[in-house]
């Protein structure tokens, strides 16, 4: 079935939503690539923020966590999701696709891989994550699919999620913590680092002065906004139509907090974030 012919049988419409979801605030990185480069389309947004981090869980309830935010997000027909979450798009990325019922759905982890491949020059890719992430050895698996040459060094940086969501941004604390994470990496003379959590591109101001000027900083919302743009375009669910909304946006917990936290990262005012109920 053929992309055209898929979104036919679907009755997919143009102005119907785009879904993301992530365990908290780091998929924000995602709604802001993405207005940035698609602002006619409307967007709605799911953080796990009662659930998060996600990538401190085991497979099994990440691949629930997964299905069950699906499904959230499919009350409100949107034309495709993005999964905007490394964990999830490492470990349960056919959960997603399953409970989409045939809708397009983007991971964010193929999208990182292929920058990471197309920008890295001594095909030297350092990758940072989650535990789960990285611990599933989903990046080095699909980047040796783009690039059998390529040599690709992992390293987990579990206390980089609970700091974006302090908004611990430029702390020294943070610095101190992103040296020690990166040092290793550094050493094996890598030039391109892949930001394999959607949360690490909050700090990415922060990584790039550890990191230096030699490497490359892949941000993996950047990439996933190009690859859904790619994919509506070719779809021809692309919105023509000029839409002014603001991102419609769903928390389980906390949805003060995340409301700052939006106004933060996206410089914009939001009147409201809805609690739901998981």
């Amino acid at each position: 079935m053929n992309l055209q012919t898929s979104a036919e049988t679907l009755n997919l419409k143009a102005e119907r939503p785009i879904g993301i979801f992530d365990s908290g605030i780091g998929g924000l990185t995602v709604v802001r690539k993405i207005r940035e480069r698609l602002p006619n389309e409307r967007l709605i947004y799911f953080g796990d923020t009662a659930r998060v981090p996600y990538g401190t869980k085991s497979q099994v309830t990440v691949r629930r966590y997964a299905a069950e935010d699906t499904r959230l997000l499919l009350k409100y027909q949107p034309k495709m999701i993005v999964v905007a979450c490394n964990t999830v798009s490492a470990l349960a990325l056919d959960v997603v696709e399953h409970e989409s019922g045939g809708l397009p759905v983007l991971g964010v982890l193929k999208a990182g891989a292929n920058l990471a491949v197309k920008y890295s020059q001594t095909k030297h890719i350092g990758v940072i994550g989650t535990i789960a992430t990285i611990s599933s050895n989903a990046y080095p698996l699909e980047i040796s699919k783009l690039d059998c040459e390529a040599e690709v060094y992992s390293k987990a940086c579990p206390l980089f999620v609970p700091l974006a969501e302090e908004g611990f941004i430029s702390h020294q604390a943070t610095k101190l913590i992103a040296t020690e994470y990166l040092t290793e990496l550094l050493v094996k003379k890598i030039d391109s680092l892949v930001l394999g959590c959607t949360h690490y591109p909050i700090l990415k101001s922060m990584l790039a002065e550890v990191t230096g000027k030699n490497v490359v900083i892949i941000d993996s919302a950047e990439a996933v906004a190009m690859e859904v743009e790619n994919l509506l375009r070719e779809k021809s669910l692309l919105n023509r139509e000029i839409n002014q909304a603001l991102p419609k946006v769903l928390v389980s917990d906390l949805p003060q907090k995340f409301k700052t936290m939006f106004e933060l990262f996206l410089g914009l005012s939001l009147p409201d974030v809805e609690l739901v109920e998981m």
